[in-house]
């Protein structure tokens, strides 16, 4: 029996309530499949924070290294710690040493689920560079609080960093349906945008069966509102992919279904996977978050440990649920309702 180590962060608010319910159903996948799951907590969090000073443990990060994988609930308790002080202290730190440059977001209806747009049969899949480029952290402030005080954030892209996320894209694209969409603003950012266009160009010849389509990010917002249907692979920056990633959230049918994957592709130290919805602490311990997300999230992270059967009967019990009804809409159904829901479906399927 293969046997996988998992780090599990459960953090703030309803990340600790998604991420046992994640777990109960990822059990459940192990059982099915003879699989392991060998797996540790570590309670770093806002409370965290306010009880040390700091999110996690100064040697957090070697503490994660050797893990096969790392599970996020949720990051922030903003009326105690800022969200700068929360984001920056956990999960950027993390994304960051084990150079997890590839943030992978899948935006589609699941069955049963009644987006706003009322649009049918889109399958988007999200690329977002998730090391560098306008969250690097470079800048600064000086004469705070005066009225010349002044603020700089300088925005970091190498060539480096966008060709080997570019060219994860067009990988991702030719599995796919061979369509890959660049997002950028070089009509506005004439440095930073028209050089990530200019390697766009460049990798696209080594690609001919992928058909590349540029396109400005506000053209591209407009895209994704009027036809998601007409999207395959899309891939952004830092900050550019974060926004698009929650429209398509929204267009999919909200944040309770929005799962992503943070991954390093060379594989030589893990990758994190996480629901992106926020830690939402006024419903954290009532039975009242949307475990699907993260459990959709779970499901990203058996694929990468390379369980790929164990994932898709995952996402197979996730649709099955929902395509009963069961966690379609917010307030409809309880945590551990869906999450029995997803289990049974689960079981049924085997």
């Amino acid at each position: 029996m293969t046997t996988y180590t998992l780090a599990l962060i459960p953090g703030d608010g309803i990340g600790v309530d998604v991420t046992d319910a994640a777990m109960q159903v990822l059990d459940a996948a192990a059982a099915r499949f003879g699989l392991g799951l060998d797996k540790t907590r570590f309670d770093w969090s806002c409370e965290t924070y306010l009880a040390t000073g700091r999110m996690m443990p100064e040697d957090g990060i070697d503490q994660l290294r050797s893990f096969d994988a790392i599970f996020l609930g949720a990051v922030g308790w903003p009326a105690t710690v800022p969200d700068s002080v929360s984001l920056h202290g956990l999960l950027l730190p993390i994304r960051k040493a084990f150079d997890q440059y590839a943030n992978i977001r899948p935006h589609r209806l699941l069955p049963g689920v009644e987006g706003p747009l009322r649009a049918q049969g889109f399958d988007i899949l999200c690329i977002r560079e998730n090391t560098e480029g306008e969250y690097s952290g470079a800048g600064g402030r000086v004469h705070q609080g005066r009225d010349n005080e002044v603020a700089v954030e300088t925005s970091i892209f190498t060539r480096k960093g966008v060709e080997r996320i570019l060219r994860f894209g067009f990988e991702q694209a030719r599995a796919r349906r061979k369509h890959l969409t660049s997002v950028t603003k070089s009509n506005a950012q004439k440095y930073s945008m028209v050089f990530w266009d200019e390697v766009t160009r460049e990798l696209a010849a080594e690609y001919p069966d992928v058909t590349v389509s540029p396109m400005h990010i506000d053209a591209m917002a407009a895209k994704m509102v009027m036809a998601p249907q007409d999207l395959d692979v899309v891939v952004a920056s830092n900050l550019f992919g974060d926004i698009l990633t929650d429209l398509g959230a929204a267009i999919q049918g909200g944040l309770g279904f929005a799962a992503s994957a943070n991954i390093n592709p060379d594989r030589s130290v893990p990758s994190m996977f996480e629901p992106v919805h926020g830690s939402a602490p006024d419903i954290a311990g009532k039975n009242i978050a949307n475990p699907i997300a993260a459990i959709w999230s779970g499901a990203q992270m058996l694929e990468h440990l390379g369980e790929t059967d164990a994932a898709a009967a995952v996402l197979a019990a996730i649709e099955s649920a929902t395509a009963r009804g069961i966690g379609i809409r917010p307030g409809l159904h309880g945590t551990q309702e869906i999450t029995a829901a997803v289990i049974a479906a689960l079981e049924e399927n085997a």
